[in-house]
C-alpha cells in the first residue's frame, strides 16, 4: 500500500483534464478529453459485454420461449439505456452512493466472491497514471451468482417454464448488471472456480395484479 501511494504521489491523480495530464491519454481515442469520460466509457463497455452474452444466449432458449425472451432482452437493453450502462460505478464525479470509489478515484478491492472483504486489501487508483489505468483492466466485476453457469441458463429455464406466470427480469436485470451481484476485485481475489450458487427460487416469476375478475 505504501509503494502504490508513493508510486501515485508523484502522479497527478487530481487532474482531470486531458490538457493538464496528457501522457494518462496515450494510446486513448481523442474523442476522451477527460479521465471520467474514459473511465466511465470503460465501466459501459464491461456492461455491455454482459448483454452482448445474454443476447448470444438465445440460441440455447427452447424455440417455444425465444420470443419472450427476446421481449425480456429488449427490456433490459432499454432499462440499460436509461442508467448509461451503469457507467457511473466508475467515475469519480459521480454521487458517492452510485460510484464504487472515492471523490479522488481510488478503488479498493471488495474480495473474492464468498469473502466479506479483501484478505490483502487491494487497491488502485487509475486516475492517478496511464500504468495504473492500464492495471485497472485486469480488475474484474464479478458476478457472485454466476453470469453464465447460474443466472442466465436460469432466465432461459424460467422464460421457457412459465407457463402464464410472469418473469420477473427486473431480479434478473439486478443479477446480471447492477452491484447487487457484482464486486470489483483484484485479479488475485478473482476466483475462477464454481461458486456453487443459484438465483432465489422466490423472486424468479412475480404476482401479476390483481385487477381482472376471476371466473
Amino acid at each position: 500500500l505504501l509503494a502504490d501511494l508513493v508510486h501515485n504521489l508523484s502522479e497527478n491523480i487530481l487532474a482531470e483534464e486531458k490538457e493538464d495530464d496528457e501522457k494518462w491519454f496515450e494510446g486513448l481515442e481523442s474523442r476522451f478529453k477527460n479521465k471520467s469520460s474514459y473511465m466511465r466509457y470503460s465501466c459501459e463497455s464491461r456492461i455491455r459485454s454482459y448483454m452482448k452474452e445474454v443476447s448470444s444466449f438465445i440460441s440455447n432458449v427452447h424455440p417455444t420461449a425465444r420470443d419472450a425472451y427476446k421481449r425480456i432482452i429488449d427490456l433490459m437493453s432499454d432499462k440499460l439505456k436509461s442508467v448509461k450502462y451503469n457507467g457511473c460505478y466508475f467515475d469519480r464525479r459521480e454521487e458517492e452512493a452510485v460510484r464504487l470509489c472515492t471523490a479522488e478515484g481510488w478503488f479498493s478491492c471488495q474480495g473474492p466472491f464468498d469473502s466479506a472483504d479483501c484478505p490483502c486489501k487491494h487497491s488502485i487508483n487509475p486516475y492517478g497514471n496511464r500504468e495504473s489505468r492500464i492495471l485497472f483492466s485486469t480488475w474484474n466485476l464479478d458476478h457472485i451468482i454466476e453470469k453464465k453457469r447460474a443466472v442466465v441458463p436460469e432466465l432461459a429455464e424460467a422464460v421457457k417454464t412459465r407457463d402464464g406466470r410472469e418473469v420477473n427480469w427486473e431480479y434478473f436485470y439486478q443479477l446480471l448488471f447492477t452491484v447487487d451481484n457484482l464486486k470489483l476485485v483484484h485479479i488475485a481475489c478473482h476466483k475462477k472456480t464454481n461458486h456453487n450458487l443459484s438465483c432465489d427460487k422466490t423472486k424468479i416469476y412475480r404476482k401479476r395484479k390483481q385487477n381482472h375478475k376471476i371466473s
